[in-house]
């Protein structure tokens, strides 16, 4: 769909969605725990109901009803079962390792920019510790074997996916295992949410100088969890919030929550008042929206460590550029990052999306600041992460008309 987005201002309560981050943790805990597990998770997308289905492939039964899931755990793997990750690069990095821990000969099917997505060192890993890992066509993986406990090692800088997703499947294995982390850990708040998480359903791992320490043992069910708000995606309101001048709030955050993304709050002050050197190493996801915000803010600000927005749902760093390039902003693109001169306003002009959710919302964003309209192309890639927003956006005052497109 084409979104024809006027300028306009803001204003209202908003309440935030349920994080998917931690929605993933908490549905692969729950599927893997001894008995049932409800969990409140007020707000759906495409990439949480991925997930359920991934491990409804796998035997759980999981029922969503009432703004929550009810989650019966895997009891007996189908043979053979066909896991569709849609888009996920969470829910196949986090169950790739579980798949290979439960010994499943399955096949995960991916889409869009996913199938070129690294996956490399955890591949390795899982192979040299007995799974048997194939691409019999580009958007398929096929695994067989199963994991054994030992000692596994990954750099820290590639991925806090491939940890978590080693997080969840060491548990389930005959014996102790250990975790090595090399380098510095980058996004270091993901890897505390998935270990809160296991400790929530019983599963205990330390953190040690080098690493992690999994125990084998069960999943035990807390009976009841609930999915806080989602920081990510409460970014956008943030910025709204600056840009229109103080009219927006959000509810349902909790300020001491371990997701990184939190920091959007000091970061977006920061920039608005011309403080210009923005460190993404472990806020990667803010970027886009963040600069949308530089654009119009006084000074020169660069956002640096930021290389790996170049592997996610679109080339962010690129995909950023143009976005704020066409609107009439002024910005460099670097190796790992963006130096973005702002102005008083952008003027308005024709974009598009590139498929990817976190683009189509801060052109949205980008709009509030713009004389003329936004013409945005693939306006429906919100869905990845947050279906409403479009009418969260019409119901606090944004201003949007609709054309198909071929």
């Amino acid at each position: 769909m084409k979104a024809i987005i006027q300028p306009s201002r803001l204003a209202g309560t908003i309440p935030a969605i349920a994080s998917k981050s931690q929605a993933h943790r908490l549905l692969i805990c729950a599927a893997l725990a001894d008995k049932s597990t409800a969990i409140a998770c007020p707000t759906l997308s495409a990439d949480i109901t991925a997930t359920a289905d991934c491990l409804r492939a796998l035997g759980a039964d999981i029922v969503y009803e009432n703004g929550g899931f009810n989650v019966a755990p895997i009891k007996a793997v189908p043979e053979r079962p066909a896991l569709d990750c849609g888009e996920s690069g969470s829910t196949l990095r986090f169950l790739l390792p579980v798949v290979c821990a439960l010994g499943a000969k399955a096949t995960i099917k991916m889409h869009g920019r996913l199938p070129e997505r690294p996956l490399s060192p955890l591949w390795e890993e899982l192979e040299r510790h007995g799974a048997k890992l194939s691409r019999p066509t580009p958007d398929v993986i096929a695994t067989a074997g199963r994991l054994a406990p030992g000692d596994y090692t990954l750099a820290a800088n590639v991925s806090s996916q491939f940890i978590s997703g080693l997080l969840f499947a060491l548990p389930l294995l005959a014996g102790p295992s250990h975790i090595t982390l090399t380098g510095h850990l980058e996004s270091a708040a993901y890897v505390t949410m998935t270990v809160r998480a296991l400790g929530l359903f019983g599963v205990e791992c330390p953190l040690t100088d080098d690493g992690f320490t999994v125990p084998a043992g069960r999943y035990a069910s807390p009976g009841q969890a609930a999915v806080e708000g989602d920081w990510s995606n409460a970014a956008f309101w943030v910025v709204a919030d600056h840009i229109c001048g103080g009219t927006l709030r959000v509810t349902g955050l909790d300020p001491d929550s371990p997701q990184g993304d939190k920091a959007v709050t000091a970061l977006a002050a920061r920039i608005a008042a011309g403080d210009n050197l923005v460190d993404c190493a472990d806020v990667p996801d803010l970027v886009p929206v963040l600069s949308v915000l530089a654009a119009v803010s006084p000074g020169v600000t660069r956002f640096q460590n930021a290389g790996r927005l170049r592997i996610k749902e679109s080339d962010r760093l690129a995909v950023t550029a143009k976005l704020i390039n066409a609107l009439g902003g002024d910005v460099q693109e670097l190796a790992d990052g963006l130096i973005i001169a702002g102005k008083e306003r952008l003027a308005g002009g024709e974009v598009d999306s590139a498929n990817d959710h976190r683009i189509a919302m801060s052109a949205a964003v980008a709009a509030l600041a713009c004389e003329g309209p936004v013409t945005l192309h693939g306006a429906q890639a919100v869905n990845k992460s947050y279906p409403a927003f479009w009418e969260d956006y019409a119901r606090l005052g944004g201003r949007v008309t609709w054309e198909d497109e071929p």
